[in-house]
């Protein structure tokens, strides 16, 4: 039987450069949800053969934590995703990060190394989870709603950097700091893919890791919007990151309202609250939010 993998719940995504054992212990001792141990950009391409058995060596030393050590691996447009594949299985890793992608078809080629890498290093075939960075690339961004049933994907994320990049801007922001239009269209995108693909959608990093005021109110913001955790670049991110995706005592309490209103008046498709009507799609919010936080 495929394992099948329910979306995750995780709030904070904080990056740890693969090269530093430093960085990734502090990481670790932290509060981040999850600690995305970095292959990638973080690591020069002349530093990369030599890091990739250190990230090895760290899951393998830190097995209860291992359900929370992540690798972003190398894209698949570039020469190192297998021999990262190859060096970090072995040590079973809590879930792969794939970067850079064009479209489904490299996740479902994810699916299959991953699927013989699994089976040749005795762990359970389709076990590793994926989060998916969806907008990297100009031809990315006409495929995110692409991911419904997609192997092992629980999350879905979004990158500006890398996608100025792809289509040659000087710059994805506007004068007042902003995103700029194609990069808003790239949150909102990755946010309809998640709901269409049925998984947790994560916001991009908050590049100023000293403006902690903003980056409250961005992850607030986004998380009105139906985003459900955030990356972040540095550990002082992280506990603004964890209060912001938590849902507050009042946001329970009134959710349990809703829920309970409906329990007592079961076949009801409107009713009124507070001076105004409750729908379905109130009691589907308030349900999700308790879910959330685990109160249901």
């Amino acid at each position: 039987m495929p394992v099948t993998h329910d979306p995750i719940t995780a709030r904070s995504w904080l990056f740890a450069p693969g090269d530093s054992e430093k960085k990734m212990n502090k990481a670790m001792d932290g509060t981040a949800d999850i600690v995305l141990i970095d292959l990638e950009d973080a690591v020069a391409p002349d530093a990369k053969a030599a890091t990739r058995p250190m990230v090895h060596d760290f899951i393998k030393a830190n097995p209860q934590q291992r359900h929370r050590l992540w690798v972003r691996i190398n894209p698949f447009d570039g020469p190192y995703t297998l021999e990262d594949l190859a060096a970090i299985m072995p040590a079973n890793p809590g879930g792969i990060m794939l970067p850079k992608v064009y479209g489904r078809a490299d996740v479902d080629k994810l699916d299959h190394c991953l699927s013989a890498l699994e089976v040749a290093n005795g762990i359970e075939e389709g076990s590793t989870p994926v989060i998916v960075l969806i907008t990297e690339t100009a031809e990315a961004m006409f495929h995110t709603g692409d991911y419904k049933d997609a192997p092992r994907v629980v999350a879905l994320t979004w990158g500006a950097e890398d996608l100025a990049d792809s289509i040659g801007a000087s710059s994805n922001k506007n004068e007042d700091g902003s995103y700029s239009f194609t990069y808003e269209l790239a949150r909102s995108l990755t946010v309809l893919g998640a709901a269409t693909a049925g998984v947790t959608a994560i916001e991009t990093i908050s590049a100023d890791f000293r403006d902690l005021d903003a980056l409250r109110k961005r992850a607030e913001g986004v998380r009105r919007d139906g985003y459900r955790g955030m990356l972040a670049i540095h550990p002082a991110q992280v506990d603004v990151i964890n209060e912001a995706f938590t849902p507050t005592a009042e946001e329970i309490s009134e959710a349990e309202e809703i829920v309970g209103i409906f329990a007592a008046n079961p076949g009801v498709g409107a009713i009124g609250w507070k001076g105004g009507m409750l729908d379905r799609p109130y009691l589907a919010r308030a349900e999700r939010l308790l879910k959330q936080a685990g109160k249901l």
